[in-house]
């Protein structure tokens, strides 16, 4: 039994040679508006199905072409994504910075893109395609320097049809169902066309088409029971605190105790709304990372402040500080507060944040911005799954840019979490849209392990985000809050929780297969070629 390589239409020389110079910007032109689709198809805009056409038009720029080609489109693609969604990093210290971390990111979907281009030569290429897509995003959220998961696209789906496969196998399946319904409308419009041209429709390759566009569609419903937003555990009820911050920029905390100050008294402010009837009354309370700008176990004041707030709220409360140390990193630690016994327990965040909260070589960093330098000492990570008992309810903690990471939430709720928090400092960070994309990140991580997740930001936009993914409660930005809500406790898991990182793994070793096989059938078709 033989196996035939996907005839792929080749260019002519001549005609080329004659054709209009335009002709030659339309498919880099089309690979941008295929990254700039993805991009729209984002938070804050609701405008999740985007996407689907943009893999399309991805697909139809990359069908069939060589290498070289096949990475200059996909690099255009990855900076027409990357470029706009990642313009919050340059909030503050300019566009060099911004620039530089798109252009870098860019190489991963560059990189996928020659795969793409070389499997579209398969029988079934969109299954191989949306596969080997899988395959570049599992590298970008691994190197370098630990990864950078931003922009997986995963996390534009919080409002769409795909959301319940992120409980069947987690964010890499949810995402190889989109990929893959987009090349398969590619597949399909190439084949409806040809129809139309020819007259004669070949129904084999179109039924394939269709059902690839068809089956992510229905697996996304037949997965729909697997979202349950019921309370296995009963219920507790939950305050997030918001207290802003004194300004906006990376010196938020230049005014020594102001963002403690402002938390402190939100949390007074909620206990007295409490006292008279205006608030239910929380079972614990969280505040969001970065919360005390003063290290409470070096500064008595700081340790003043927060006590007296968390003794007149009456309930565990989590704070999150900074410690720093005498000697070694520092830490960006959430405290578990007790209002009789003071600090009882805390969670270093695991996944530090580079170029953020430790600069990577930094002698070099510094020739291109002397911003690096604000950094004057870098953070370490931790090295324990965080999870607080907090007035019998176990709360994973997953700090602000863990969210990104799949194992980051997983391992809390492996480790027993019955709902999750995810404590923020967005106000580096200023009004960009970079809050609503984690919010939507916390909304992922919530269908996939069926937890409940609350999001206290130090300047919003924090939620309340019911195991459905659906956000009850929200604050608007840089503005003082406190949400209080009844969330239902869970214990059991999904099979994304279950499965941990297998289906990663799947998606990863069937892209590198069909990879294999587009590579052999190339040097095989070279070898049989006439002249060869």
């Amino acid at each position: 039994m033989s196996t035939t390589i996907t005839p792929v239409e080749t260019p002519d020389p001549a005609r080329a040679a004659t054709a209009p110079p335009w002709r030659r910007l339309v498919r880099p032109v089309a690979a941008l508006l295929a990254g700039a689709g993805l991009f729209l198809s984002f938070p804050p805009r609701p405008l999740w199905w985007l996407a689907v056409p943009a893999f399309a038009l991805l697909g139809w720029c990359l069908y069939g072409r060589r290498p070289k080609a096949a990475f200059g489109l996909g690099y255009l693609a990855g900076l027409g994504f990357l470029l706009p969604l990642l313009s919050w990093t340059g909030e503050e210290v300019g566009p060099v910075p911004w620039i530089a971390l798109a252009a870098v990111e860019a190489l991963f979907i560059a990189v996928a893109a020659v795969g793409i281009a070389a499997v579209s030569r398969l029988p079934l290429w969109p299954l191989w395609g949306a596969a080997v897509w899988i395959v570049g995003e599992a590298a970008r959220a691994r190197v370098p320097f630990g990864g950078f998961p931003w922009g997986k696209i995963a996390f534009g789906q919080a409002d769409g049809v795909f959301l319940p496969l992120a409980a069947l196998g987690g964010t890499p399946v949810l995402g190889f169902a989109v990929v893959l319904c987009g090349f398969g409308l590619h597949r399909t419009a190439v084949a409806l066309l040809a129809w139309r041209r020819t007259g004669a429709l070949p129904r084999g390759p179109v039924v394939l088409a269709l059902l690839s566009v068809v089956a992510p569609v229905a697996a996304g419903l037949a997965a729909s029971p697997l979202v349950d937003p019921s309370a296995e555990d009963g219920t507790a009820t939950v305050a997030a605190i918001q207290g802003n911050v004194p300004r906006l920029g990376l010196d938020f905390n230049a005014q020594r105790r102001a963002v403690l100050d402002n938390h402190a008294r939100r949390t007074e402010q909620l206990a007295a709304e409490v006292k008279a009837g205006r608030s239910p009354a929380p079972d614990f309370v969280l505040w969001p990372e970065n919360s005390s700008d003063l290290d409470p176990y070096r500064n008595a004041d700081a340790r003043l402040v927060i006590d007296q707030a968390v003794r007149a709220i009456g309930v565990p409360t989590v704070v999150g500080a900074v410690l720093t140390p005498e000697t070694g990193k520092l830490r960006n630690t959430l405290i578990e507060w007790d209002p009789e016994r003071g600090p009882v327990d805390t969670y270093d965040k695991r996944h530090v944040q580079p170029f953020g909260e430790y600069i990577p070589m930094r002698s070099f960093v510094r020739l291109f911005s002397s911003d690096v330098d604000r950094v004057r000492r870098d953070f370490g990570p931790g090295d324990k799954v965080g999870v607080f008992d907090l007035a019998g309810t176990k709360v994973g903690l997953v700090t602000c840019y863990e969210a990104a990471f799949d194992d980051m939430a997983r391992d809390t709720v492996v480790a027993g979490a019955q709902m999750i928090s995810v404590p923020s400092n967005n106000a580096t960070f200023g009004r960009s849209e970079m809050t609503y994309q984690q919010l939507a990140m916390s909304r992922v991580r919530a269908v996939e392990h069926g937890r409940s997740v609350v999001v206290p930001v130090t300047s919003g936009v924090s939620a309340v985000i019911m195991p459905d993914g659906e956000v009850v409660q929200k604050t608007e930005m840089f503005t003082p809050d406190a949400l209080v809500a009844e969330v239902p406790l869970r214990s059991s898991l999904t099979p994304a929780t279950r499965m941990g990182i297998w289906p990663e793994a799947l998606l990863v070793l069937c892209g590198v297969a069909g990879l294999g096989w587009a590579t052999a059938m190339a040097l095989r078709a070279r070898r049989v070629a006439p002249g060869a």
